[in-house]
């Protein structure tokens, strides 16, 4: 994209508050001094009314048909300039003030302005911009608040248009939110005015510039090494199976990391509202679902792409989330030879992920006795997967259960894992997740694709010392 386009998208406009040229000996303000003075203070106007100078100055002197995308080439003539106009307007700063200035204009072009220094911060697991003056961020499951802000509701509004309009996604009075992405995979969403009372509300999770792998989840605590190898085992038996949990605890990471045990020989079908599923096979084919376009039509569904799905000769049909009527659809592929299947769903319990899955069909308008639909669940789904966020803001698997079948109205489900709280210490939870000592009945489904577990998995004969 050229800078010209960005320009016409609103994307590197003037910010507010910026005065043109300006000439005399101006002195930057510490960042340290700016962060901790109040909204509208001389010493933060003052920092702005130079940023804003030196930022116009450098817009209007950038060939306006330079192609941003080649980001070093561009970084290089930005500071070219940059140097420039500090010489000409005779501006004296110390190195770290000057590097400091730079990249801020640099975020500003480029980048997501004030967001890039906790998008690049490994540490931080999820953004929230909760209008333009309150900036919170999440570290090791726990809360806490930036001093960073943005100058302005307009300015936060610059920053989603930047996020949204290559995707092709609109974000405006007629439709004032959107779910949309990063380059980088990051799940990304936006709420505005009217529907937001405090400004323009921005939530970002981010995805590990690295993808997490098992060995990461175990030593975090999340799974137990025994528990993987079950979970690989069924996978590879192409057993369905549902991740379930509440928000933000670890549902997609672990579909993520089980969907690598998939054969790679396998045709496999994503389908998700906005594209994060980080696939290593090479055969994927990766659908997302499109919302309306501005005359309220063109719309493209999870259901329809479900549906369609079916057409396009997958294995496997991976969906990143069902929450509506595609829940009816979901269960009809994994009961028409679709085996192996895997999905998330938000729940609190693996019972109340069967309560949520029904109440979704039902939401499909198929006029369907409640005893057909429940069968239709226990027929189609194997395995409930459920993770919590714990107090300490650890996540953990605490539940791998079996679906077992029907009793009556009820359908049946047994605990093949658990997790065992032992207690807390210094604010930390202690606990493991523990075999039950049952063995699951499609235990015979795994042998017959050749893996053989061990009893001890299981918690039966010698067990392992935890």
């Amino acid at each position: 994209m050229s800078l010209l386009k960005r320009i016409e998208q609103g994307q590197t406009q003037e910010l507010e508050g910026g005065k043109e040229g300006g000439g005399g000996t101006s002195r930057l303000t510490p960042l340290s001094a700016r962060r901790v003075a109040p909204p509208g203070s001389k010493q933060r106007d003052t920092y702005y009314d130079l940023k804003n100078r030196v930022q116009n100055k450098l817009l209007a002197e950038l060939d306006p048909s330079m192609d941003v995308s080649q980001t070093a080439e561009v970084r290089r003539t930005i500071e070219e300039l940059f140097e420039s106009i500090l010489t000409e307007e005779r501006i004296v700063l110390s190195r770290p003030e000057r590097r400091r200035l730079f990249e801020q204009i640099v975020h500003e072009i480029l980048g997501l302005g004030p967001l890039e220094p906790l998008l690049a911060d490994e540490t931080i697991t999820e953004v929230m911009v909760n209008g333009s003056k309150n900036i919170y961020v999440e570290r090791d499951g726990k809360i806490f608040r930036e001093s960073a802000t943005f100058e302005s509701d307009d300015h936060l509004m610059r920053i989603i248009d930047r996020i949204v309009a290559p995707l092709g996604r609109r974000i405006d009075e007629s439709s004032p939110y959107v779910d949309a992405r990063l380059a980088d995979g990051s799940r990304v969403n936006a709420v505005i005015p009217p529907i937001s009372l405090v400004g323009p509300v921005l939530t970002i999770r981010k995805f590990a510039r690295t993808p997490i792998t098992i060995q990461q989840l175990i030593e975090y605590g999340t799974i137990t090494a025994e528990a993987v190898e079950f979970l690989k085992a069924a996978v590879l038996a192409r057993i369905n199976a549902i991740i379930s949990g509440g928000t933000g605890s670890g549902k997609t990471t672990l579909l993520n990391v089980l969907s690598q045990y998939i054969p790679a020989d396998e045709r496999i079908l994503t389908i998700e509202d906005a594209a994060e599923l980080q696939m290593r096979q090479e055969h994927v084919v990766s659908l997302e679902k499109r919302p309306p376009n501005i005359e309220g039509r063109g719309e493209v569904t999870i259901q329809h792409l479900v549906v369609n799905s079916l057409r396009m000769r997958p294995d496997r049909i991976i969906v990143g989330e069902i929450r509506d009527a595609a829940a009816l659809d979901m269960l009809q592929a994994m009961n028409t030879g679709h085996d192996g299947s895997l999905t998330t769903a938000h729940s609190n319990s693996p019972r109340d992920t069967l309560t949520r899955i029904e109440t979704m069909t039902l939401m499909s308008g198929v006029e369907l006795p409640v005893r057909a639909i429940r069968e239709q669940i226990a027929s189609a789904l194997d395995l409930v997967v459920h993770l919590e966020r714990l107090r300490d803001g650890t996540r953990r698997v605490t539940n791998i259960t079996e679906i077992q079948g029907m009793e009556g109205d009820t359908i049946t489900m047994m605990d093949i894992f658990i997790f065992e709280q032992t207690g807390v210490e210094e604010g930390r939870v202690i606990g493991r997740l523990r075999p039950t000592g049952l063995r699951p009945k499609f235990l015979d489904r795994i042998e017959a694709a050749g893996i053989n577990l061990p009893a001890t998995i299981f918690g039966v004969g010698e067990r392992k010392r935890y």
